[in-house]
């Protein structure tokens, strides 16, 4: 029998997933004059990558060096040993080297193919006061006109659930507070003179996570690369411990797909897996991740002899969960002025205005059973945009998600918490947010946390006093971003054994694996950038067997 009568498909690289990670390693193996097919599980290609906020942390970046922002890779490789510490294999010394020195190669090489990166100047790493630590290593994709990718738009996760407007990261901190400082409000005024523009001239553009899966999508298929959707890896071909093809389900049939310089593992991590949520992290999981992402990727690297790690860990953050039981991650409302988070008791438990991931692990590590809520004045609802609630405010009060009283007292009553022990706590949060100085938490001692503060209220910009009623109180849970854990890879992305011996043919990239970042989140974009590095990485490997 030959080689052809026992396949259904012949390529040389087979990518699993069509997210940031997916499509980088497709643009790779191409580049490099191969034969790739990139299949997608869900009938909406994008990923998560195509509803996130689009953000690559990339130290030393080309971009940085042009705008004359001083930095390097020994400067990110120190902050990264400092902020991530000893978190295993999944962040050896080997891999975060190769992930700094690959910044400016994949930022370059994407950028010749079509990728219009722009820098996130302003954005501070999220530790930016530890060794290393800098302001404005993010960059993004530049808005997207959609109507370059022509029907592919249609069948996009951008398109279902993204924002049809030229959004960048610099935008959403400025427009959060666009009625309430000077600088929001022209940030606010320049935004939709640009959406107006866009639409007057005839574009359909698209912006942060919609952007960057856009432009990688569109190069992609400028290379007419096939892109299956509705086509899940269901399984490996191994032959001698080596990984040789895929099997995939497409059309209700199961289809062999050779794949002789490799697989490429890239179909997110397992957030929706409730199963795997309950045995790996103890709960059900609220996440922001989309439906597919059920970490069946995941499962067939295991089954192909790939091992573990972190799976107990994720992209940890505060989330509100609507009545429809939709999650949405809370950044910038968490952290404004006039407001807190409490327990069940009514106790404030950490900074939170601090990085989302450590305020994630707070909640889900406080041990003090119960419902958890943002607690605010009736200046931080009118003065700060939450987007969860824009335009549902009665269905989350209807809901008791969402409730609202003239007093302190009266709010505590209503929720279930003890009025003394809430007002104590509002109390001294009243005493800090006059001194400027929280001496119990430490919120707004770094620029990151001022980052998400208001600029006119002093002394602290994230600190102010909770006063002015009607107060507010809107249940918060633990949620994420997506799951941290899963593929144990190399430096060059190639899945490893239980024995640290790679699988010949196997590559895994973004959420599939155990990230890189370990159980920490160095600056914004530190889930989007290893999904790129490594997925170049896979493909240019693979290119070389």
């Amino acid at each position: 029998m030959t080689d052809i009568d026992q396949w259904d498909n012949l390529v040389d690289v087979l990518v699993a997933g069509s997210g940031a990670a997916g499509l980088s390693a497709a643009v790779a193996a191409a580049d490099s004059g191969l034969d790739v097919l990139v299949v997608e599980s869900t009938p909406l290609w994008g990923g998560t990558t195509a509803v996130s906020g689009g953000g690559l942390w990339m130290p030393a970046n080309p971009l940085m060096l042009r705008d004359g922002v001083r930095d390097s890779a020994e400067e990110a490789l120190r902050y990264m040993d400092d902020v991530i510490a000893d978190a295993g294999p999944a962040s050896s010394p080997e891999r975060r080297t190769a992930f700094v020195r690959t910044v400016p190669e994949v930022t370059a090489f994407l950028g010749r193919k079509g990728v219009r990166w722009r820098r996130s100047p302003d954005y501070p790493d999220y530790y930016p006061d530890r060794p290393g630590g800098k302001v404005g290593r993010s960059i993004e994709a530049a808005s997207f006109d959609t109507r370059l990718l022509g029907e592919w738009y249609a069948v996009s996760r951008a398109k279902e659930s993204g924002i049809p407007l030229p959004l960048m990261t610099d935008d959403v901190w400025l427009l959060s507070r666009a009625w309430s400082t000077p600088s929001g409000f022209v940030r606010g005024a320049r935004f939709v003179l640009r959406s107006l523009g866009a639409y007057a001239g005839g574009r359909r553009p698209v912006g942060i996570g919609g952007a960057l899966a856009s432009s990688l999508m569109h190069i992609v298929r400028g290379r007419q690369t096939p892109v299956w959707l509705s086509a899940p890896i269901v399984d490996l071909v191994v032959e001698d411990g080596a990984v040789v093809g895929a099997v995939v389900e497409r059309d209700g049939r199961r289809r062999r797909i050779r794949a002789r310089r490799g697989v490429v593992l890239a179909g997110g991590g397992f957030a929706n897996n409730t199963e795997w949520r309950r045995k790996y992290h103890g709960v059900p999981g609220y996440s922001s991740a989309p439906e597919g992402d059920l970490g069946t990727a995941i499962e067939v690297g295991v089954r192909a002899g790939g091992t573990l790690a972190l799976m107990d860990d994720a992209w940890w953050g505060a989330s509100l969960v609507g009545p429809d039981g939709k999650s949405s991650f809370l950044v910038s409302e968490r952290s404004f002025p006039f407001s807190l988070i409490v327990d069940a008791n009514g106790e404030r438990f950490t900074n939170e205005s601090a990085s989302y991931i450590d305020v994630g692990h707070a909640m889900l590590e406080h041990g003090v059973p119960g419902p958890m809520w943002l607690i605010s004045d009736v200046r931080h609802a009118r003065r700060y945009l939450n987007t969860a609630l824009l335009g549902h405010r009665k269905e989350w009060v209807r809901a008791g998600l969402l409730v609202e009283a003239p007093s302190l007292h009266a709010l505590a009553t209503e929720i279930g918490l003890d009025p003394e022990r809430l007002d104590a706590t509002v109390g001294r949060f009243n005493g800090f947010a006059r001194s400027g100085v929280d001496e119990d938490f430490g919120r707004g001692r770094t620029v990151y946390d001022n980052y998400y503060g208001d600029p006119r209220v002093r002394p602290n910009p994230n600190l102010g006093p909770l006063e002015k009623g009607p107060f507010r109180a809107v249940r918060v849970h633990p949620g994420d971003l997506g799951t941290k854990g899963g593929l144990l890879t190399d430096e060059h992305a190639r899945v490893l054994r239980e024995d640290g011996s790679e699988i010949p043919g196997l590559y895994a990239a973004g959420n599939t694996t155990a990230s890189v970042m370990g159980r920490t989140y160095p600056g914004p974009g530190s889930t989007i950038a290893p999904a790129v590095v490594f997925g170049y990485r896979a493909a240019r490997h693979a290119a070389s067997r």
